[in-house]
């Protein structure tokens, strides 16, 4: 069993997230906090000496953020996997995240299929890191690296081919607006929009506000994983 520590200053979310762990196999919710001071001390100094495997993060606490949790537990030498779980969608935020080595980012507000499938992808994968041993062949060590995070399903009038395509522009161009996603493509705006904010809520873009320019800032989005797709 992967034992979980929920961390969220909200307690409704920290049930919803109980609730979504305890439909999985696999997993036991080992201990809640609801600030980063108690997360870091839950880790570091786990009740009845059992250690947690994995955390849940929220980022945004009144007593300290997500990346204070992060930045000193890897200081402290722990390991403990983690995966951010968050309304925070800016991209520095995330930069600074993947560098402390946060295995997966969701973006609240989000359903039971997108964490079923995140979460079992984990478990997959922590099944496979734990399984190799001693010397290991490239492909045993890309399979070690990758994190995979599996992909949504498409929702209705959205198709495969173009999302393909515009993961490719946001890629080679990002970060790009809207209106330059759409030139770039040679599609509507408004349709542009719906593959851009479906990649956002899979957690493969971020979107953020650009300014600089007179009038309402732009909202523009940027590429952010690294796993080759």
């Amino acid at each position: 069993m992967i034992r979980t520590l929920l961390v969220d200053d909200d307690a409704l979310t920290l049930e919803l997230h109980r609730t979504y762990l305890e439909r999985l196999d696999g997993f036991e919710v080992g201990g809640e906090c609801t600030g980063a001071r108690a997360a870091v001390a839950a880790v570091l100094s786990p009740s009845g000496g059992r250690p947690f495997d994995l955390v849940l993060l929220d980022i945004t606490m009144p007593d300290g953020t997500g990346l204070d949790v992060l930045r000193t537990l890897r200081a402290r030498a722990s390991d403990v996997d983690v995966i951010a779980i968050t309304g925070v969608r800016d991209a520095d935020t995330v930069r600074q995240m993947a560098a402390l080595g946060v295995y997966q980012y969701l973006v609240k507000p989000f359903g039971f299929a997108l964490f079923h499938d995140r979460l079992t992808a984990y478990r997959e994968h922590r099944a496979q890191v734990r399984s190799t041993d001693g010397e290991t062949t490239q492909a045993e060590i890309d399979a070690l690296l990758v994190r995979p995070a599996g992909r949504m399903p498409l929702p209705k009038g959205l198709s495969a081919e173009t999302l393909d395509r515009v993961i490719s522009l946001v890629r080679s161009d990002g970060p790009v607006s809207a209106r330059e996603a759409a030139d770039g493509l040679g599609m509507s705006r408004v349709a542009i929009r719906r593959y851009l904010e479906h990649l956002v809520a899979d957690g493969v873009i971020a979107r953020s506000a650009r300014y600089g320019t007179p009038g309402r800032p732009e909202t523009e989005y940027t590429w952010l994983r690294g796993d080759g797709r």
